[in-house]
């Protein structure tokens, strides 16, 4: 996916948000857009998304399946938690993320209605429905705020499960547990640019770890260890 020499503003008249801005995501990236508050990180993830148009340039190779949750859940809607995700799915023509909902301990608030939820809860269904149907491009706009430790941990495995199979993951994060996912890269934007920083390296040492499990589960796990970026013998 690339966008290309992208700029775009509000309204005309209004200052560029960006300007001239240039991005390049390889199938398996996972993204980090930082700078600070203000400089249009919430502006380039709805662009990507296809959500705006850019004014100038272009973003091409974007992904058919594109899964994306805002910052803030629009929670005002006449929906219980399990309407909406079946509502959501139906108009994106993808399954129901029932596996989801249970990953990320959201199963207890399926019959509640969405304005009755808290923002932690509302934040879970937004990123529900941003995961399901196995999108290409996954959009969070920060994606771990609000959530309990729990939450927190399991996201980061779905996010590194969606790179391993070839997706695209693109999100802001000023709680830095996206750092944790393997080769992760971070982008700043500031100035109306975007500028590309070195992939983020977690120091920490390595260590053998031997586990005995029954064998009818040993190749799921290899597979969740994998996602995550260990190597497994």
């Amino acid at each position: 996916m690339r966008a290309t020499n992208v700029s775009f503003r509000y309204r005309r008249g209004d200052p560029w948000v960006l300007s001239d801005a240039s991005l390049d995501l390889a199938p398996g990236s996972v993204a980090e857009i930082t700078g600070p508050n203000g400089t249009g990180k919430s502006t380039l993830l709805r662009l990507l998304a296809g959500l705006l148009r850019p004014v100038r340039g272009r973003i091409e190779e974007r992904p058919a399946v594109i899964g994306y949750a805002p910052e803030r859940f629009p929670s005002a809607q006449p929906f219980t938690v399990a309407a909406y995700l079946r509502h959501m799915a139906a108009v994106r023509r993808v399954a129901v993320p029932e596996e989801l909902t249970a990953r990320l301990g959201m199963d207890h608030l399926l019959g509640q209605k969405l304005p009755d939820l808290s923002k932690g809860s509302a934040h879970k269904v937004g990123l529900a429905q941003a995961l399901a149907g196995e999108p290409g491009l996954l959009i969070l706009d920060e994606p771990f705020a609000g959530l309990d430790a729990t939450a927190r941990a399991e996201l980061s495995v779905i996010v590194a499960e969606v790179a391993a199979r070839g997706g695209i993951v693109v999100a802001s994060d000023h709680q830095g547990d996206l750092r944790s996912v393997p080769g992760v890269t971070r982008y700043e934007v500031r100035d109306g640019k975007i500028a590309e920083a070195v992939p983020i390296v977690v120091d920490d040492p390595l260590t053998t770890l031997t586990i005995k499990l029954p064998q009818s589960k040993a190749d799921a796990l290899a597979a969740r260890l994998r996602a995550e970026g260990h190597e497994v013998s």
